[in-house]
């Protein structure tokens, strides 16, 4: 009779601690979060002003041009196939084209890197830039897409404020006593994610610039995104991060076919007055939002925004009962009104509250009116 013996193999898994603290703190786990602390017993319907996405309501419909190019695109079967790794020329030059109208030199399809949604062009960049010791300067308050993949690639993350006071500006003073040898790349978000600022020609300086078509045409789930590699003299080509790009996306998967074949009629045959229709609806959101702001004491908006969907609050705790922080606080408010607004935490802002404002003005105001509510409920006696 034979004796079988069992042996285990101990697997020796570390799990990355950056990254899980990064991941911790991601927009979409803090929303989902606090959607399971809403209350079932509540019959109004759930409030979010902490979304990202405002295709959910109909005075932020796409234009018919996007719709139709996606559908010819389908239809034509010219867009079945794989794409190559850095997207199809014509859709390539469509976003160069369309981008030099805004650049004192012209783009080249060479210049454009496709990627599915803005989200990927961050990892494709961050990963590309990586190299033992390297370092990123990024925002505070930012959007945390940065820090998490960050955290996978191992790039140390400094972070420096942006200035409130002096609309959300960067510190330089800040930037440049942060920044060393070993520092890869500075992140600038404009128009300001999460604060809606927009920033002056003599404050950027851009040299890769990411974007998509996700909320300007309001195409969220089209997951079509660039990397733009705005490189005159040759800098990035020297160094060999235009290599890094193009070895990374090989490997990576590309946006839709289908989607890339719809973007030159998307892009050259969208009339400007879907734009106008849209930045007048968001600055008729964005005055609601601040007007309704003055009425609530526990929470000031310090700038207006002026560009994207988003504001940035700073929370008066000390005017609130029984309240630690933003996260407490916006739990609570789940909780108690259905309504959800994001926390400053989740942007790297303690104390703070990110409040979206692109939808419906008739839910934008009754999100404030419950708001209002669970602050007289909570306000500190006098």
């Amino acid at each position: 009779m034979e004796n079988n013996t069992t042996t285990t193999t101990k697997w020796n898994f570390k799990e990355n601690e950056k990254l899980v603290t990064a991941l911790g703190l991601t927009v979409r786990s803090v929303l989902n979060n606090l959607t399971s602390c809403i209350d079932p017993a509540d019959t109004r319907f759930v409030i979010s002003l902490g979304h990202g996405d405002p295709s959910a309501f109909p005075c932020f419909r796409t234009t018919p041009i996007a719709e139709d190019a996606i559908a010819d695109a389908i239809r034509s079967a010219k867009f079945n196939g794989y794409s190559s790794n850095v997207g199809i020329l014509p859709a390539r030059r469509a976003v160069a084209e369309n981008l030099s109208q805004d650049l004192p030199y012209k783009l080249s399809p060479d210049d454009i890197y496709l990627t599915s949604g803005c989200g990927q062009a961050i990892e494709v960049i961050l990963n590309a830039l990586a190299r033992p010791n390297a370092n990123i300067l990024l925002p505070t308050p930012g959007f945390p897409c940065y820090e998490a993949w960050a955290g996978f690639t191992q790039i140390e993350m400094r972070h420096f404020n942006l200035l409130p006071e002096k609309e959300w500006e960067v510190d330089l003073n800040e930037v440049e006593s942060l920044a060393d040898d070993n520092t890869v790349a500075m992140v600038i978000i404009n128009p300001g994610n999460p604060c809606g600022n927009v920033y002056t020609e003599q404050h950027l300086n851009p040299v890769i610039t990411l974007g998509s078509i996700s909320k300007r045409w309001i195409v969220p789930g089209c997951r079509l995104g660039w990397l733009v590699t705005n490189d005159p003299n040759g800098i990035l080509k020297e160094h060999g991060v235009i290599d890094s790009i193009a070895g990374y996306l090989n490997i990576s998967s590309d946006p839709a076919t289908f989607i890339q074949g719809a973007i030159p009629q998307i892009l050259e045959k969208t009339k400007d007055d879907f734009f106008s229709k849209t930045v007048n609806m968001l600055r008729e959101d964005a005055d609601i939002c601040c007007d309704r702001i003055k009425d609530i004491p526990c929470i000031t908006c310090p700038s207006k925004p002026q560009g994207s969907m988003f504001a940035m609050v700073k929370l008066h705790l000390n005017l609130l009962e029984d309240i630690e922080d933003d996260l407490d606080f916006c739990t609570k408010l789940a909780k108690e009104e259905s309504l959800i607004i994001l926390p400053g935490v989740a942007v790297g802002l303690k104390n703070w509250l990110r409040i979206t404002f692109a939808c419906e003005p008739s839910y934008l105001e009754d999100g404030f009116q419950r708001l209002n509510a669970f602050y007289q409920r909570r306000a500190k006696k006098q």
